[in-house]
């Protein structure tokens, strides 16, 4: 009987230590509710935190609310602060703070960047005739940045003769760049000037600037201006179709401007000869619907990269006298299991990177014996692709190459003689040993039977027990194709015996246009089904467990993370989401806000019925219920101009009010940056060191 009473007794004093715990843990923010309905479609929807809603963010009430949530966050976090802290000593010391970047040959002058200890910022710096020169500072950040919290450098442009500097800067992180001419020559900055300047190219007179502007309230980049120094600046061309942004660029060899009108499905290029500035752009080719295209020049003929003939594209090359369809010569054919990404032109050669069964390639070509190669690379997951190669005629193109062990690596390729040579691999200090991890690619199955590819990394002599941490990160969006890259952060989460994956969803471009195609408008919620998919793949082969797997995400990635919880909350123990895309009825349907027109052709258009019922059905801020969700992390920036700061502010306050659970769910806002977060260098470490400190604790991880 006493032995009983005594168990009895010590149930009874751990659960009630227990509520203790649970008790002493601060009380969250709860938000306000002003429900504000919407009907559309026949359908009601009910926002009751539609109020934090401020396009001028500087609402007293609602910067309150988002530093109550900071001051919570900090406050439940205080007790893992020497973890995060630790996080990041050891991160920043793996980190040469001193450190140049490989210098590139443009014009008389070698261009690099450097970054000195203690520094937030790089400095642009150049050196004329040989490295031995003197150095002449271009750009310091840190003297731009002083007495601001934020610093980004946009646009950097020297003109031909190398004595003007054209460059941009955001000094607010809403990703708006002011256009800004050095004169380097004595240092002073002309009081030529533009606002919202999305890019910037110079003329061959070195007097002449283009100039590519988005609109003050949508974002939208859709305007050109000719800008002569010390003159006029004149509006040459606008891109009406709400569908399109314009982008402007200059070929390789500097004969031509570009103007590219672009959706995701669409592109028209406009060219101008650079020494004739006063011209007219003229029309390549007119847009036809459903193909893109890209142009580079070469002796009087255009090398394009197109979407006639294939989603994945070909290369075909045309004369710039007579460019038209009967006159073009095929350089490379279509293949429906290669998607060819990008076109680099050089004097005698051309070099495509190529993506076939999810990895990326380099071919080479010599344009002169027609003879081509493939550059191979041997590792079973990785990331390659050009490094800056400013010069046209020579025979060397510097790549780089990284994967999840091995650091960033610049290498100069020989064109001709196929040697090439280490210029330089980013450093990890203390020492590191990348055949102590390993990279394995997998493949799991989707519902519908397709492959998905699963790139996973973890430290050697690791077994699979079924119960190991693991992190799973996915994006799924926009045909873009997530990196196998090296991450020396990653590294504090590996040697603490966590799993990293990776999953290759469709809706990105790792598997080609179709793989795009297969996870995008009434076909998006694919895209959360392969990611579950992946996660079942990883449980199921016995790398993790549902209590011991959390998954990341951002922006695109923060709307699979907000529907992937939606669908399986008792599939992941934690949830990292990154500015999240969570409130896609009221912001599809807000056409006044950035990006919202120009992405119809990526999510839907919601004043269609259909696609208002498909986009409603996985719309994660609309489809929050009662019940049990993981731990989860949302994180934010104030001046966000991709995501609005409210999207997530929004879903959490939801959450909060519907979830039955006791498990954390922490809104973190940055309210000095945009959609990238912090700009400085050891103030974006910092941002890494919460959010790893909060996955680390949640898996159980206090050291």
């Amino acid at each position: 009987m006493d032995r009983l009473f005594f168990k009895l007794a010590t149930v009874i004093l751990t659960a009630s230590l227990s509520a203790m715990a649970q008790t002493t843990l601060p009380s969250p923010p709860i938000a306000k509710k002003e429900p504000r309905v919407f009907e559309l479609h026949g359908d009601k929807r009910v926002d009751d935190y539609f109020w934090l809603r401020d396009d001028k963010r500087q609402n007293p009430e609602v910067i309150a609310y988002l530093e109550a949530e900071n001051a919570y966050a900090e406050r439940v976090m205080a007790p893992h602060k020497a973890l995060e802290d630790a996080l990041y000593k050891e991160m920043l010391g793996r980190i040469k703070e001193t450190d140049l970047s490989v210098p590139y040959k443009y014009g008389g002058f070698f261009y690099y960047s450097r970054t000195e200890q203690g520094k937030q910022y790089p400095i642009y710096c150049r050196k004329k005739g040989d490295l031995d020169a003197p150095e002449e500072t271009l750009i310091d950040l840190n003297q731009l940045a002083e007495g601001k919290p934020f610093m980004a450098l946009g646009a950097f442009a020297v003109s031909d003769d190398g004595r003007l500097l054209a460059y941009t800067t955001d000094e607010t992180g809403y990703r708006q760049y002011k256009l800004h001419v050095k004169n380097l020559t004595n240092g002073q900055l002309l009081p030529d000037t533009a606002e919202r300047v999305t890019s910037v190219e110079w003329a061959a007179d070195n007097q002449t600037l283009f100039l590519a502007v988005e609109d003050p309230v949508t974002k939208r980049s859709n305007k050109l201006f000719r800008q002569v120094l010390g003159g006029a600046t004149t509006e040459i061309l606008e891109e009406k179709d709400v569908l399109y942004d314009l982008g402007l660029g200059r070929t390789n060899d500097r004969k031509y401007l570009i103007a590219i009108s672009i959706s995701s499905t669409t592109s028209e290029i406009r060219y101008l000869p650079s020494d004739r500035p006063d011209g007219e752009f003229r029309v390549l080719f007119p847009r036809a619907e459903g193909i893109r295209y890209f142009a580079e020049h070469r002796n009087g003929e255009w090398f394009v990269l197109t979407q006639d003939g294939g989603k994945n594209f070909r290369v075909i090359r045309a004369p710039v006298a007579n460019p038209s369809k009967e006159n073009w010569r095929e350089l490379v054919a279509h293949n429906p299991k290669v998607k060819i990404e990008r076109l680099n032109l050089f004097a005698k050669h051309a070099v495509l990177e190529t993506r076939e069964g999810g990895l990326e390639k380099l071919t080479v070509f010599d344009l002169e014996s027609g003879q081509s190669h493939v550059v191979a690379f041997p590792e079973p997951a990785y990331t390659v692709g050009g490094a800056t190669n400013a010069e046209f005629d020579t025979t060397k193109f510097r790549y780089a190459y990284e994967s999840p062990i091995t650091p960033r690596s610049v290498y100069e390729y020989d064109l001709d003689t196929r040697q090439q040579t280490l210029l330089k691999q980013n450093e990890v200090v203390g020492g590191y040993d990348k055949t102590q991890y390993v990279v394995k690619r997998l493949f799991a199955t989707a519902s519908d039977g397709v492959k998905i590819p699963v790139t996973v990394t973890y430290k050697k002599g690791l077994k699979r027990t079924g119960k190991n941490p693991t992190l799973l990160y996915g994006y799924g969006s926009y045909g873009a194709s997530i990196p196998d890259n090296f991450s020396s952060n990653r590294l504090s989460l590996l040697n603490r015996g966590m799993i990293f994956a990776v999953a290759h969803i469709r809706g990105g471009g790792e598997m080609g246009e179709e793989w795009h195609e297969q996870g995008k408008m009434m076909r998006k919620k694919t895209t959360f089904t392969d990611f579950i998919a992946c996660a079942e793949f990883l449980i199921k082969e016995k790398y993790t467990s549902p209590a011991r797997l959390a998954i990341q995400g951002g922006s695109a990635g923060g709307l699979l993370m907000g529907a992937v919880t939606n669908m399986r909350p008792d599939l992941f123990r934690v949830v990292i989401s990154q500015v999240p895309f969570v409130d896609v009825m009221n912001t599809m349907l807000d056409a006044t806000l950035p990006l919202t027109t120009s992405e119809y052709i990526e999510w839907g258009n919601p004043n269609e019925k259909p696609a208002y019922d498909y986009m409603r059905s996985y719309s994660p801020y609309d489809n929050l219920k009662p019940g049990a969700y993981p731990a989860m992390l949302v994180i934010t920036a104030l001046n966000d101009s991709q995501v609005a700061y409210w999207e997530p502010a929004k879903y959490v306050a939801r959450l909060r009010a519907l979830k039955t659970d006791r498990n954390l769910l922490l809104l973190k806002t940055n309210l000095a940056a945009g959609h990238g977060g912090a700009s400085g260098r050891y103030d974006a470490l910092r941002e890494v060191a919460f959010y790893y400190a909060f996955l680390l604790t949640q898996l159980g991880i206090e050291k």
